[in-house]
């Protein structure tokens, strides 16, 4: 008798809560600013994920193959790449204005991976309303700083190769065993360019609460949940779901960060949320756990 197979429903739910974690996560960089580097920020963010996911799963790597080590490298390049440029970005931009531009990147791959005519709906939906957050440049309608825009696009193209390394570990590692290692990897990394800033933190305790805080809520929650869904979805619709991740940041850019926000960002923000949710309720079934759990499986 068959399995029967899960619904996309609980992959929108994990998708929601590692977006609502990585906004809060990104909220408490956003004050660290002042003291620490973005580059600084972005290796705190990783370094301190990197040694709670150790603490937490100490993964067993003895015997994995080398297809394994490079799938788990890959994302940790990404990872570094993207959180990187992302933090360069949003000390520069709103945080709102910084991830619609990121979300460029997840759109495409979403467009570019899409098959039915259907999906290209939720794709362009999702778009017109990516495009309605960007419009209102920042919150005192100046214009945007060009630095910001250029890291905020990078991260974006940097975020669509994340979606696929992530979809190839959580296919490819069993348990959290990737995540760890490519946290790992991305935090040395980023070690050159922000190790040397993050150590003014270490004689303020309300700074080491903080980049805590930020470690835990912007990379181990949300990493763990996006790899959870990524075992129940495809990249395709996991890059449509993302699309709620403009419509959070600009809402926690606003209740935060005091960061402007007006009645188009509101209805964009409706657009955004409908694609997300005809996404999850037209994705085509994952596949039954227990092929799942046969292509993770590590080789003997």
């Amino acid at each position: 008798m068959r399995s029967a197979r899960p619904s996309s429903a609980p992959a929108l739910g994990l998708v929601l809560g590692s977006c609502v974690s990585l906004q809060l996560g990104a909220a408490a960089a956003a004050h660290l600013f002042d003291d620490v580097s973005p580059a600084g920020v972005s290796f705190l963010r990783l370094g301190v994920a990197a040694v709670v996911l150790g603490l937490i799963f100490r993964p067993r790597v003895r015997g994995w193959t080398g297809a394994q080590w490079r799938a788990a490298g890959v994302f940790g390049v990404t990872l570094a790449a993207m959180n990187g440029m992302f933090y360069e970005a949003i000390a520069r931009i709103p945080l709102g204005v910084a991830v619609t531009i990121e979300f460029v990147g997840p759109l495409a791959l979403s467009a570019v991976l899409t098959r039915r005519a259907k999906d290209l709906v939720w794709v362009l939906l999702a778009a017109a309303g990516v495009a309605a957050l960007g419009l209102s440049s920042d919150d005192v309608g100046g214009r945007l700083d060009p630095w910001g825009v250029a890291f905020a696009l990078g991260a974006g193209a940097f975020w669509a190769a994340y979606i696929l390394a992530s979809s190839r570990v959580a296919r490819t590692v069993p348990g959290q065993g990737g995540l760890v290692v490519a946290t790992a990897v991305a935090a040395v990394v980023l070690a050159p360019f922000g190790a040397a800033d993050a150590v003014v933190v270490r004689g303020d305790a309300s700074m080491v609460g903080l980049a805590l805080v930020m470690g835990l809520l912007a990379s181990v929650v949300p990493y763990t949940l996006e790899l959870a869904a990524l075992r129940r979805l495809s990249p395709r619709p996991f890059g449509i779901m993302l699309s709620l991740e403009p419509a959070i940041a600009m809402l926690f850019g606003w209740l935060l960060l005091s960061q402007a926000v007006d009645a188009l960002h509101l209805v964009a923000a409706g657009a955004v949320i409908a694609a997300s949710l005809g996404s999850a309720v037209t994705a085509p079934e994952p596949p039954r756990p227990a092929d799942a759990d046969r292509v993770a499986a590590p080789a003997p």
